[in-house]
């Protein structure tokens, strides 16, 4: 009996404890030091932020959206500085890059540096690369490093690069990967190693944080020290590359130069009437453009809007409706499925995913641009007039944890989605809220 349980273990359990005991670390991203601190990142979404409370509520860096593509400033960025250092958080910044050519990610870069010119940062500048469009693997990464060498040449300061784990692991490469990472990944207990970096110093473990003192989600983030600046000076006075230009915060490179200054290829002269929309948490003129299929520009004329960059959620604007619009334009965002697209619409995933060439439907990234088709009706009858916003269902929602976040009851949600059973619900499920 001992022989065979000898032969048993030698044969069955030794492969197996080696092969565990061998397992490179790689399975998991650990971080470069501890202990390691709380930290958010915010934008305009969160809008006024009260950062007495931020603080109290345990929070010790606050990274901040400053800018995206080659003109658009966060319209909180300024108050946003402002307030978290006045209550002694430590404060990074990051910018959205949109570029598509080495030379616009230069230009970006210098915006950017721009911006935070005569600001003391504590944090590494990030780059938040997410948005690739048609480039493929080598323009990606040459665009990347382009960014990164320009703001490092310019501000004096290290760059940090934010990712998800999936293009840590199969897009970025080379050099790119010399810079340290702030990895986003939800619903793990540890981020994974992807073999291009050995640790992160920045780990982004959810998206729907709340925290005291902000009346909206929230990311939220773990930190080491090498997250921080060695040297905190005031960044270098860098010139921005759009003086003198009249942008209105309209980023052309961020929808690859579609539009031009009349708006749209000339269709701007279309216009069949106007119509008012209420704004949103988190909504920018640039993207209501989009939505609209009109200019940045038009938008402010129509609004006598004095600062493009800075509008408020409940307000009303006027925007143009126009005969050449026959079919929408949807720029995917982060955390968008395809059946909440299609539901937002009134169409099906397999009408967009046949339109647009998809072919698997679970794969879409931020920054995609859909053609939703033409006999639906527009997002915009929901997205801005409507009086409900929609939920995805995530594990462990219960109706009731639902209602409660939302300030709302279980028997409206019941009623608004004619819910049969309200015991049984389950994740990926979309309501109305």
């Amino acid at each position: 009996m001992n022989r065979i349980l000898k032969t048993f273990c030698t044969i069955f359990i030794l492969p197996i404890f080696l092969i565990y005991l061998l397992a490179p670390s790689s399975m998991a991203l650990s971080p470069s030091s501890e202990p390691t601190y709380a930290g958010i990142d915010v934008s305009g979404y969160q809008g006024n932020i009260n950062y007495s409370e931020v603080k109290q509520a345990g929070i010790e860096i606050v990274y901040m959206k400053s800018s995206e593509g080659s003109n658009y400033v966060d319209s909180h960025f300024e108050r946003n500085y402002t307030e978290a250092k006045t209550n002694g958080l430590k404060v990074g910044v990051y910018h959205f890059l949109t570029a598509r050519s080495i030379a616009q990610a230069e230009t970006q870069a210098q915006f950017f540096v721009s911006l935070i010119s005569g600001k003391s940062i504590d944090c590494k500048l990030a780059m938040d690369f997410e948005s690739f469009g048609n480039l493929n693997k080598q323009q990606i990464n040459e665009i990347a490093v382009a960014f990164i060498n320009k703001v490092e040449e310019l501000s004096k300061k290290e760059v940090v690069v934010y990712s998800n784990a999936y293009d840590a692991t199969y897009i970025f490469e080379g050099e790119v990967t010399k810079n340290p990472l702030w990895v986003a990944q939800y619903g793990v207990n540890e981020p994974q190693n992807n073999g291009n970096w050995s640790s992160w110093v920045g780990w982004q473990y959810a998206d729907d944080g709340e925290v005291n003192g902000i009346n909206a989600r929230v990311d939220m983030n773990r930190f080491t020290k090498e997250i921080f600046l060695d040297d905190t000076s005031e960044i270098p006075d860098v010139e921005n590359p759009n003086e003198g230009e009249n942008n209105n915060g309209n980023d052309s490179e961020g929808n690859n130069g579609e539009d031009n200054e009349n708006g749209n290829n000339g269709n701007e002269g279309n216009v069949a009437g106007t119509k008012t929309i209420i704004i949103k948490w988190g909504d920018t003129l640039s993207e209501i453009a989009l939505d609209y299929n009109t200019t940045v520009r038009r938008l402010v004329e129509l609004n006598n809007i004095e600062n493009p960059n800075l509008i408020y959620a409940g307000e009303s604007l006027i925007v143009p409706i126009t005969n050449s619009n026959v079919e929408n334009v949807y720029i995917v965002k982060r955390g968008d499925t395809l059946s909440q697209i299609a539901l937002n619409f009134n169409t099906t995933v397999n009408a967009i995913a046949t339109l647009n060439g998809i072919t698997n439907v679970n794969l879409i990234y931020t920054g995609q641009r859909l053609i939703i088709p033409s006999n639906t009706n527009s997002e915009d009858e929901c997205k801005h007039d409507c009086g409900h916003k929609l939920y995805t269902v995530r594990s462990g929602d219960t109706l009731w944890s639902i209602a409660r976040r939302y300030g709302t009851s279980i028997a409206n949600i019941v009623r608004l989605n004619r819910i049969s059973n309200p015991n049984l619900i389950y994740p990926g499920q979309i309501f109305r809220i």
